[in-house]
């Protein structure tokens, strides 16, 4: 499937019009549920961490640093992009899996244009541009919404959670972040729609495939997360 997405295009301003189309779906109809996550995975983590930290030797400002590093290693790129599966995944398998069932796809065919280029590369294209994106917003609402638990409720002052924000911090943990942000787009987009593409059948059939496509994604995203962690870290 994904080779035969390498050809010329017939014509770069339909395609262009498409991508534009898939990166508005993706980022503005995503961005709801990513910044709630986002607000309450800081939120939470303050919280937890202040609780099991309750020993005096400890200084406060290890708080901030602990979201900091687990926002951009771990809460934001994998927390997110699960969800993201679920909610594009499913999206873009629904979407391919209802146009091959009601033969949408074949006629593209007959009239001589390559589905493959017109409807799955714009999507997997623009989740490489998008979701690196929304990962991006969701560190800075995560560390925003753990500053805003952790002052708001005496855990630790602002001058404690800056502190906290601006020790040790390694440039490698935002931009190993953002490598496997890159890695789970691509995971989310191709793996959806093959199984989109590809469903056979009826309604029920992209009902199976638009679930399988979120498992085998979230799967394959833990699986990307330990294997890139081994390799990286």
């Amino acid at each position: 499937m994904l080779g035969g997405m390498f050809t010329k295009p017939e014509n770069a301003r339909v395609y262009w019009k498409e991508f534009i189309h898939q990166c508005y779906e993706i980022g503005i109809g995503s961005m709801g549920i990513v910044v709630i996550i986002s607000l309450f995975l800081g939120a939470v983590t303050t919280v937890q961490t202040a609780y099991q930290l309750i020993s005096p030797l400890v200084q406060k400002y290890v708080i901030a640093q602990i979201i900091r590093d687990s926002t951009f290693l771990e809460l934001s790129p994998t927390v997110v992009c699960i969800v993201l599966a679920g909610v594009v995944g499913s999206k873009i398998a629904s979407e391919l899996g209802n146009m091959r069932v009601s033969e949408q796809i074949d006629a593209l065919e007959i009239m001589g244009i390559n589905t493959k280029i017109y409807l799955i590369l714009p999507k997997i294209i623009a989740s490489l541009i998008v979701i690196p994106c929304l990962i991006v917003i969701s560190m800075f609402l995560s560390i925003w919404g753990g500053y805003l638990a952790g002052t708001l409720t005496g855990i630790l002052s602002e001058q404690q959670f800056t502190q906290g924000l601006m020790r040790e911090f390694n440039v490698f943990n935002l931009t190993f972040g953002l490598i496997k942000s890159f890695t789970f787009a691509f995971i989310i987009s191709s793996i959806s729609a093959y199984f989109g593409y590809y469903v056979k059948g009826g309604a029920l059939e992209i009902g199976r495939a638009s679930t399988t496509s979120v498992v085998v994604s979230c799967v394959l995203i833990l699986c990307a997360d330990y294997g890139l962690a081994a390799l990286l870290l």
